[in-house]
């Protein structure tokens, strides 16, 4: 059966239609969500019946764990341990936005979420609609790309119908998100830290953003 298509403002989303796709997260179901990068597969990462449906749509190996979208720096901080002090740096500068940081995840968060490393890639997207979604949920979301694994990430929902549409019951669709980039991936151990992956954020900025912050806080100290 066809993914059923739920037309929402990315501006202003629609109260009840937020309130219709969390209902279906919340009964342990993926939902494809607009983000502020491209389309994102929205599910319980506490469920781990979701979570596997996840693996399942996206055909995705799984030895690589599922990224999560939050609505604060706060709310991240919980799904971590041992958080460093650059996470905080660089949240507090690019968040919402499109940086998704890696660091070691909460013993809360289910091992199946991590692929079993134990780490987690977080990110708070700069999106009202996955923000209300966020909210109305009541906790975080998934937010793994809305594709098929190896194919093309979907900046719109005409194109997720195209590769997904068959094996999920909701999409809710606020147009084209005019993304051609993912997001940038920033990994952080300790005080050191390494970009996985350079997406619309680039290494220069998180190196600028990183050193700019030390200089401030020395600042403070003197």
């Amino acid at each position: 059966m066809p993914a059923e298509l739920l037309k929402v403002s990315a501006g202003a989303p629609d109260s009840t239609a937020i309130h219709y796709a969390a209902e279906f997260i919340k009964r342990g179901c993926v939902v494809a969500v607009p983000t502020d990068t491209f389309y994102g597969l929205a599910a319980d990462p506490f469920n781990l019946a979701a979570v596997e449906e996840i693996y399942r749509v996206k055909g995705r190996p799984e030895n690589r764990a599922l990224p999560i979208l939050v609505r604060s720096i706060e709310q991240a901080a919980i799904l971590t341990r041992n958080l460093p002090l650059n996470f905080l740096k660089l949240g507090k500068k690019f968040w919402p936005g499109a940086l998704t940081i890696v660091v070691e995840a909460a013993h809360s968060l289910p091992l199946k979420v991590t692929a079993n490393k134990g780490r987690v890639a977080l990110r708070w997207p700069n999106s009202r609609v996955a923000c209300a979604v966020i909210e109305q949920v009541g906790s975080p979301i998934t937010g793994t790309s809305a594709n098929i694994s190896g194919f093309p990430s979907c900046s719109n929902a005409q194109q997720l119908v195209k590769q997904l549409g068959e094996r999920l019951p909701l999409i809710l669709d606020s147009g084209d998100t005019g993304a051609t980039v993912s997001s940038t991936i920033v990994s952080l151990e300790g005080d050191d830290w390494t970009v996985v992956r350079e997406g619309r954020i680039s290494e220069e900025e998180i190196a600028k953003a990183l050193a700019d912050s030390d200089s401030e806080a020395a600042l403070e100290g003197t």
